[in-house]
């Protein structure tokens, strides 16, 4: 049999495609990436003619593939934890609708934020939507459950969500695939009521899911992914969840034995399970990766107070943060592995430092003169977004002061014009505006807001690997602001290059001064994927790039 050495993300993407997928839907983000582009490269290596592209934002790649499951043909839609919340409206939604072709999100967590703004646990999103969970807690674990969602989802005729977290997404073991079977063929719901949202049906889909209640928790209890062992009556108890259970498992090594122990990878709670080993044990331990999910239902009002709970809510595991084995040692005191010890000299040479762009990045260039400009006005505010640019808040750019969400930058600048403040730049990248910096640009538009929108155009997904964008080319942009409505007098293209320095400064300086709405497009390619910027044109079948790295437009 064959055997593959796999990323955790890597294994998801396998097990879609052997699983019979016939699409597959995502937006970049770490730490999900990965999923979506080996799903593209397993279609292009072995020729599984797979609808497989970048979705502007995860609320469309969701939708999407609704309407693929609406056909009757199985759909992975995958992206970091943060992106659910743009896509929440439709997920949460499609727990009424079920799902005709099997239909599985993968969405990865980031515990600890090492590239997000929260820790969120989308768990609490699978239990609000009342939808099943799988939490894999090893990579071959992640690649069964993922062949064995879209069977879920289509027996349950419910969405499923596949959980990952960044230590399993981006850390790599064996993993033994099993035969790939065929994709599904297309063909339509007959409960095409049940995707009608309307109230009266939307009440009855709602009767229906809270009905079906029953079967998803029996679906649970029986789930080999959730285990309990019970090792002797009134031992203390510990519940692990998804990759946990690894982390206890190297903690305790042979201690483990005199321990009762639930390991759950699926939800809805194996609540039978969980009563189980509250019965057998003298105190539980809980270790989950995330928020305290588990933890909060077994602390809940009206608990039996002879059994106490440890866990990240009692203080014995930090509230914030990932687990791991040292981690578990100290909640139960036992001795830490000896640290190597680094020498004064080396450890002041080691000193953390902060991200940095690139060597030669056009948002250098673009920092220099925004800064420039914004010198002039003490006290003024820079509203940023997320993207590569975000590093200009370090040192030595210091160049924006916001950075909340996707597209937040226009929003947040509009909310600060309204407020009275003067003068309001905001920056945002060509990915981050069609992801979800058209709507409130529209908005400004309307008002003709007092403020001055940049979009750093550098032609790529830097951030995130590389992943081309929708727009394409310059031109695009400006036709989507001028479709928009903005004043053509006040929508400006510009190359941030050392040479035109000047140039960009009086130009900057002039909008900035301008009582409306202005819109400055930064157009120069990223240095970094220049290569792949040319061929991700040639493959789009658009003519040269929109600035080569000399900054000719």
């Amino acid at each position: 049999m064959n055997h593959d050495i796999l990323l955790g993300a890597e294994a998801v993407a396998r097990g879609a495609v052997d699983a019979g997928i016939s699409a597959a839907y995502a937006y970049p983000g770490t730490p999900s990436t990965e999923i979506f582009e080996t799903i593209l490269e397993l279609d292009r290596r072995d020729g599984l003619h797979l609808h497989a592209r970048w979705s502007a934002n995860e609320k469309v790649a969701l939708e999407e593939a609704l309407g693929m499951s609406y056909a009757g043909r199985r759909a992975l839609v995958s992206f970091k934890h943060v992106g659910l919340n743009v896509a929440a409206d439709p997920f949460l939604n499609s727990a009424l609708t079920g799902a005709h072709g099997g239909l599985v999100i993968a969405v990865a967590d980031d515990p600890s934020m090492h590239s997000s703004q929260n820790e969120q646990d989308s768990r609490f999103y699978a239990d609000f939507a009342n939808v099943p969970c799988l939490e894999p807690s090893s990579q071959q674990e992640a690649y069964e459950m993922a062949v064995d969602a879209f069977d879920v989802s289509e027996r349950l005729k419910m969405p499923v969500m596949l959980r990952l977290t960044t230590r399993l997404a981006h850390s790599r073991a064996v993993v033994t695939p099993r035969p790939r079977r065929a994709q599904n063929v297309a063909k339509f719901t007959d409960e095409s009521w049940k995707w009608t949202l309307l109230p009266s049906n939307a009440r009855k889909a709602f009767d229906e899911l809270l009905a079906h209640q029953v079967d998803f928790q029996a679906w649970s209890q029986a789930h080999p992914a959730n285990q309990l062992t019970v090792t002797g009556q009134g031992r203390p108890g510990i519940v692990a969840s998804g990759i946990a259970i690894g982390y206890v498992k190297a903690a305790l090594a042979e201690k483990l034995n005199d321990y009762n122990l639930l390991h759950i990878g699926a939800y809805p709670i194996p609540e039978a399970s969980l009563r189980s080993l509250v019965a057998s044990s003298s105190a539980l331990y809980v270790f989950e990766e995330g928020y305290p999910l588990i933890e909060r239902l077994l602390v809940g009002i009206g608990r039996d107070p002879s059994v106490p709970v440890y866990g990240r809510l009692s203080g014995l595991v930090p509230r914030a943060g990932e687990l791991n084995a040292d981690k578990v040692k100290r909640a139960f005191g036992l001795p830490l592995a000896a640290k190597v010890h680094v020498p004064a000299a080396v450890a002041n040479v080691m000193q953390p430092r902060a991200p940095v762009l690139c060597e030669g990045c056009p948002h250098t260039d673009s920092y220099r003169f925004l800064n420039e400009v914004m010198a002039e006005h003490p006290g003024s505010r820079v509203m940023g977004d997320i993207g590569c640019y975000t590093l200009g808040y370090y040192a030595p750019h210091n160049g924006i002061q916001s950075c909340v969400c996707m597209g937040a930058s226009i929003g947040m600048a509009s909310g600060v014009v309204h407020a009275g403040l003067w003068p309001v730049v905001c920056v945002l990248g060509d990915s981050t505006f069609t992801h979800s910096g058209l709507p409130p640009l529209l908005d400004a538009i309307r008002e003709d807001t007092d403020m001055t929108v940049m979009i750093l155009d550098n032609s790529i997904v830097a951030m995130t690997g590389g992943q081309e964008t929708l727009v394409g080319e310059t031109d695009k942009i400006v036709k989507l602001v001028k479709g928009l409505g903005a004043n053509p007098d006040h929508i400006h293209v510009l190359s941030p290059l050392p040479k035109a320095h000047e140039q960009n400064v009086a130009l900057l300086r002039q909008e900035v001064a301008h009582r409306g709405l202005s819109v400055i497009v930064a157009s120069r390619a990223c240095v970094t994927y220049a290569k792949q910027i040319k061929e991700n044109r040639r493959h789009q079948g658009l003519p040269g790039m929109v600035a080569n790295l000399e900054g000719k437009p």
